[in-house]
């Protein structure tokens, strides 16, 4: 069965202590869309999906006594959520700021390519965002010194 939302293979879910004030700052600070938000009778998130580009994510609560948020596990991260941006990553990483981003790797040429940041949202989620800023393997070699094998 095809799927009428167009869904990418691979989604992951970020579990929030209070995940209403995630989507709001989720939008704000990393320009995510909400595509879709189920809430109960009594005003209870029940499921949200946001799309960044032609990724998703889930955003939920701690649901379950096996899913929480950094914030209720001492700040520790399991997983870092890697977003693509097209361009502007340093325009990017400063809206973050300005929401109040915690920035833990300004952007930074990487030897793969790509040019990175890392930000902590006010929940603990490591989320880092790169932009593609050498288009070869040779000229990310060249720029790096290193040997690279396989190229995208």
């Amino acid at each position: 069965m095809d799927d009428p939302f167009n869904r990418p293979s691979l989604i992951s879910a970020v579990i929030y202590k209070d995940p209403w004030v995630a989507l709001d700052w989720l939008e704000k600070a990393f320009g995510f869309e909400r595509s879709m938000v189920i809430s109960d009778k009594d005003g209870n998130l029940g499921r949200a999906e946001m799309r960044f580009g032609d990724g998703t994510i889930y955003v939920g609560s701690e649901w379950a006594d096996f899913v929480a948020s950094p914030n209720s596990v001492g700040g520790k991260n399991t997983q870092s959520i890697h977003i693509h941006l097209k361009d502007a990553i340093d325009i990017h990483c400063g809206r973050a700021r300005e929401a109040g981003a915690v920035i833990l790797q300004e952007p930074t040429d990487q030897l793969y390519g790509d040019r990175t940041y890392r930000a902590r949202d006010p929940e603990g989620h490591v989320w880092t965002f790169g932009q593609t800023v050498r288009r070869s393997r040779e000229e990310a070699e060249e720029a790096s010194g290193l040997t690279i094998q396989g190229w995208h």
